[in-house]
C-alpha cells in the first residue's frame, strides 16, 4: 500500500503562488495514477489536476479552472507529486487532497483508495 501526506498549503494574496506536496511511502508513486482534487465548505469534491502512472508529466489532466494556472508534476527520486499553484484566485480557497490508484489516470473521486489527509488552501482577495 501506499500512504499519502500533502503539505504546502497556507494563506496566499490573490496572484501569488503555492506548491502543495504530496509525499508518498511504503510504494514508489511512479506507479501510481496521482489526482489533486480540492474541496471546499458546502462544495462537492472536485479534480484539479491529474498524472498518469508510470508515464512521463506529458500525460495529464487539468480541470477547466485552473487550466493554464497550475502544473502537476512527479519527482521519481523524491518519491513525490507536486502541484504548482500559480495566479491563484479566492475561488480556489479550499482543502487540497492527493490521491493514488495503481491504475490509469480518472477523474471520479470513487476511482482513488489512497488518499492524504489533505491542506488548507485560502486565498485572500
Amino acid at each position: 500500500q501506499v500512504q499519502l501526506v500533502e503539505s504546502g498549503g497556507g494563506l496566499v494574496q490573490a496572484g501569488g503562488s503555492l506548491r502543495l506536496s504530496c509525499a508518498a511511502s511504503g510504494r514508489a508513486v511512479s506507479g501510481y495514477s496521482v489526482g489533486w482534487f480540492r474541496q471546499a465548505p458546502g462544495e462537492e469534491r472536485e479534480i484539479v489536476a491529474a498524472l498518469q502512472r508510470w508515464i512521463s508529466s506529458d500525460h495529464t489532466y487539468y480541470s477547466d479552472s485552473v487550466k493554464g494556472r497550475f502544473t502537476i508534476s512527479r519527482a521519481n527520486a523524491e518519491n513525490t507529486v507536486y502541484l504548482q499553484m500559480n495566479s491563484l484566485k479566492p475561488e480556489d480557497t479550499a482543502v487540497y487532497y492527493c490521491a493514488a490508484r495503481p491504475l490509469g489516470m480518472s477523474l471520479v473521486v470513487k476511482d482513488y483508495g489512497y488518499w492524504g489527509q489533505g491542506t488548507q488552501v485560502t486565498v485572500s482577495s
